[in-house]
């Protein structure tokens, strides 16, 4: 039953991302700045498809985000599922994400035009002056940016080594960083019958001042992330 309902979703998903994708084309080639909006209605519909395999969702600590305009939000990453749950959560969301999804057909030549931030890898210190160019274009707009610290997903229950990326992004912005933790790698698995009947949670902490020193920020937030790994997120899911 579980593998049918985890199919299902994925039946779910795909169709959903294929005409919004195809139907988004137009509007990102003659009209960027409706992308996002394009990207938010997808996000909506494919959450509005969780209880087909049994999972919930619940979103912590909502008082701690502001109603608007620039910020920098700091996410554990389990899942696919962390790279669009934001849309839906803030009025104009920017990932920092690896550049090879802004390479994909299609997907990421709506990313691009949609001002999401591509970060490759490879590229040194070129690429963390970039991933600060474009973060510094997204604020100009009052977007919100959302990175993933970690750097990749770690298994629920994890936590990766955490990446300075953040801290330069604090530092030339002077925004405080948003903490989130979340349990989603209970659920949420890689492959079309990866997903498992739970609730998923996402916490969202008090701010980081901006003014912490980058060795302070960074072992503050790795706490924050270690606390939320061991001692599970009440209600979890399980595996």
């Amino acid at each position: 039953m579980t593998m049918m309902r985890s199919a299902l979703f994925s039946l779910w998903f795909y169709v959903v991302t294929t005409i919004v994708v195809v139907l988004g084309l137009p509007v990102g080639l003659l009209a960027p700045r409706f992308v996002t909006t394009y990207a938010k209605l997808w996000s909506y519909l494919v959450c509005a498809g969780l209880p087909l395999c049994g999972i919930r969702l619940v979103i912590e600590g909502r008082e701690n985000l502001p109603s608007s305009g620039r910020m920098l939000i700091a996410s554990q990453h389990q899942s696919a599922f962390d790279t669009l749950i934001w849309f839906t959560l803030l009025p104009d969301c920017r990932y920092v994400v690896k550049i090879e999804l802004l390479r994909l057909p299609l997907f990421g030549w709506m990313g691009r035009r949609g001002g999401q931030i591509g970060v490759d890898r490879d590229a040194g210190t070129a690429a963390m002056r970039k991933m600060l160019r474009d973060a510094d274009a997204a604020w100009a707009q009052e977007a919100q940016v959302v990175i993933f610290p970690e750097g990749t997903r770690a298994p629920a229950g994890e936590v990766a080594r955490l990446h300075p990326g953040v801290a330069a992004l604090a530092k030339s912005s002077g925004l405080p960083v948003i903490p989130v933790t979340t349990d989603s790698g209970w659920c949420w698995r890689k492959g079309p019958f990866g997903k498992r009947p739970g609730t998923i949670h996402v916490r969202i902490h008090p701010a980081l001042a901006a003014n912490l020193a980058r060795p302070v920020l960074m072992s503050e937030l790795q706490h924050i992330f270690l606390k939320a790994a061991a001692q599970g997120i009440p209600g979890g899911a399980h595996p």
